[in-house]
């Protein structure tokens, strides 16, 4: 699936970004080595910070997704290592094995600077201001964990934004509807998703 609601990378960069991930998983997976990118040639886009998220499917069904939304780190750097994560460190399944690495589909989501340049996230003032295919949704009550979904869930399971709205709160552990609780903190934000798939579709 690609997402382009702001682009700030070029297609050249998104395909140095896939090998930088594809790689970084099978030398992860084969060798337990992370990957050393001072022999590509970052842009200066790659270099700036971004947070990223990193996600392996096997089949079209999900075998992992980890990332982060702010890190501090270049965005090559943070796809480098949620690649690893992704494949190694999701909780909710085993790591990936190298007989899998043929059927493995990576996809990457880089995330747009929000309100300022070290977040990704704009407050939702009215939930108007969703758009389907377009935002991410990320809640919080603190002192409270928060839930976090990206752009691409709603639009893989067709959701309106009520139902992206119900599983974002679920995924914080919090009920369907707490996102009208006055302690509650919505916001959005946006991404630019792109997957080894889209190249096989190009190709």
């Amino acid at each position: 699936m690609k997402l382009r609601s702001e682009t700030f990378l070029t297609n050249e960069e998104e395909r140095l970004l896939l090998r930088i991930a594809r790689t970084a998983l099978e030398t992860w997976v084969r060798e337990e080595r992370r990957l050393d990118l001072s022999g590509y040639s970052l842009t200066p886009a790659l270099r700036e910070s971004h947070g990223a998220f990193v996600t392996l499917r096997r089949g079209g069904e999900l075998r992992g997704c980890i990332g982060y939304t702010t890190h501090g780190e270049p965005l090559a750097e943070a796809v480098r290592d949620n690649a690893i994560n992704a494949s190694s460190r999701d909780p909710r399944f085993d790591p990936v094995t190298e007989d899998e690495l043929p059927e493995i589909v990576v996809e990457v989501s880089a995330l747009s600077h929000g309100d300022t340049p070290d977040t990704p996230f704009r407050r939702v003032s009215d939930i108007s201001e969703i758009v389907i295919g377009r935002d991410g949704l990320y809640i919080e009550r603190p002192p409270y964990r928060g839930g976090i979904l990206l752009p691409q869930v709603a639009t893989d399971h067709d959701w309106d934004v009520g139902q992206f709205l119900a599983a974002v709160c679920r995924k914080a552990g919090y009920p369907d509807r707490a996102w009208e609780l006055p302690n509650a903190r919505l916001y959005r934000f946006s991404a630019q998703v792109f997957s080894e798939a889209d190249l096989q579709e190009e190709a």
